[in-house]
C-alpha cells in the first residue's frame, strides 16, 4: 500500500469515527444559533437604531442610583458598628471627653443590683481542699453506725476472680519434674516433606498407598449397583454440535426463484435523505395536468362576508 492509499484509508477511518450530526434542527429552528455568555446581541441592530438619540426620559432612567452617604459625616466604614472590639468604635471628640454627665445619665450607668434575698452561687472549687473550713465540733463528733455503713466501699462479688497476670510463673516442682515417655512421644513434631505436595510417582499409581487385601477384594452386589452411573431419560436428545458437515445433496441443490428474491438485501435511504428531502415540495407533472372535481372547486371558493 503506497502513501496515497494509506492517507485515503486513514481519512476514511476518521470520517467513520466522527459522531453523526442531527438534521432535526433544520425543521425545528428558524433563527440563527445563539451562544450564551458572550457580548453579542441576540438580534442584529439596524444602522438607524445605532444612530438614534435617546429621549430625556430614557437618559433619566439610565442614571445610576445616588449614594446618599457620599460627602456626609454619616459615611462610616463597615467595622464601625461591629461588636466585641477592644478599642473604641470611633474616635471621641475632646469636648465629649471633658463634658460632665447629668444625674440621669449617672442613674442609667449604675449596674443592676440583685434583690436582698439573692444568694451567690457556690464557686466551682468549693469542694476542693482548703476552701471549706471544718469546725472543731464537727471534727470531734463521733460517727453513727449508719454513717460507717454508708462509708464502706463496695465489695466485689464472692465468686469474682481478678485478671490473671500476663506472665505465668512456673512453680519449682513443675520445673524439676521429668516427662513420661508418652509425653515425649506426643511432643515429637510430625515429619512432613518440604512443601504442600505429595511424593511424585507414576501416573498409574494411586495417590495413597493401597494395601494388598484391598486390591484383591471383590465388590458386593450392592456396591456394584451403587457404582452404576445415572442413565438418561427416555427420548433424550443430545445437544447438536456447533459445526456439522453439510450433506452432498444439500450442496448440489438449486435454489428457487422465490428464495433468490428473498435473499436480495433491502436498500434503504440514508437518514440525511429521510429527514431532509430537497424534492419534497416539487409538484409532479401528472398533478399539474390533473383536473379537480366539482366538489373540490366548490370547497375552494372563498367565503363571502
Amino acid at each position: 500500500m503506497d502513501t496515497t492509499d494509506q492517507a485515503t484509508t486513514l481519512r476514511r477511518v476518521y470520517q467513520l469515527a466522527s459522531p453523526k450530526t442531527s438534521k432535526s434542527v433544520w425543521l425545528t429552528n428558524y433563527e440563527p444559533k445563539l451562544v450564551w455568555g458572550n457580548q453579542d446581541h441576540l438580534w442584529p441592530l439596524s444602522p438607524t437604531a445605532l444612530r438614534a438619540s435617546a429621549s430625556p426620559r430614557l437618559e433619566r432612567l439610565a442614571l445610576s442610583k445616588r449614594n446618599f452617604q457620599t460627602g456626609r459625616k454619616i459615611c462610616r466604614p463597615e467595622f464601625t458598628y461591629s461588636c466585641g472590639r477592644s478599642s473604641l468604635v470611633w474616635e471621641v471628640s475632646p469636648l465629649a471627653m471633658t463634658a460632665e454627665s447629668t444625674e440621669r445619665v449617672k442613674v442609667l450607668a449604675l449596674p443592676k443590683m440583685p434583690p436582698p434575698e439573692y444568694q451567690d452561687d457556690r464557686p466551682e472549687n468549693a469542694f476542693s481542699d482548703g476552701i471549706w473550713s471544718v469546725t472543731e465540733g464537727a471534727k470531734r463528733c463521733p460517727s453513727r453506725e449508719r454513717t460507717e455503713f454508708l462509708a464502706r466501699p463496695k465489695t466485689p462479688h464472692q465468686y469474682y476472680t481478678g485478671n490473671r497476670q500476663v506472665e505465668t510463673t512456673v512453680p519449682g516442682p513443675a520445673q524439676r519434674t521429668v516427662a513420661t515417655p508418652r509425653v515425649e512421644d506426643l511432643a515429637r513434631p510430625k515429619s512432613r516433606p518440604a512443601g504442600p505436595f505429595l511424593e511424585p510417582g507414576h501416573p498409574e499409581q494411586s495417590i495413597w498407598k493401597v494395601n494388598g487385601k484391598a486390591r484383591t477384594a471383590s465388590a458386593t452386589q450392592r456396591l456394584l449397583e451403587l457404582a452404576k452411573p445415572k442413565g438418561l431419560a427416555d427420548g433424550f436428545v443430545a445437544n447438536r454440535e456447533v459445526m456439522w458437515p453439510v450433506s452432498r445433496s444439500a450442496r448440489r441443490t438449486q435454489h428457487t426463484e422465490r428464495l433468490a428474491q428473498l435473499s436480495v438485501p433491502i436498500v434503504r435511504a440514508t437518514m440525511d435523505h429521510v429527514q431532509f428531502d430537497p424534492d419534497a415540495f416539487l409538484v409532479k407533472e401528472t398533478a399539474k395536468k390533473g383536473r379537480c372535481s366539482q366538489r373540490v372547486e366548490e370547497l375552494a371558493q372563498p367565503l363571502v362576508r
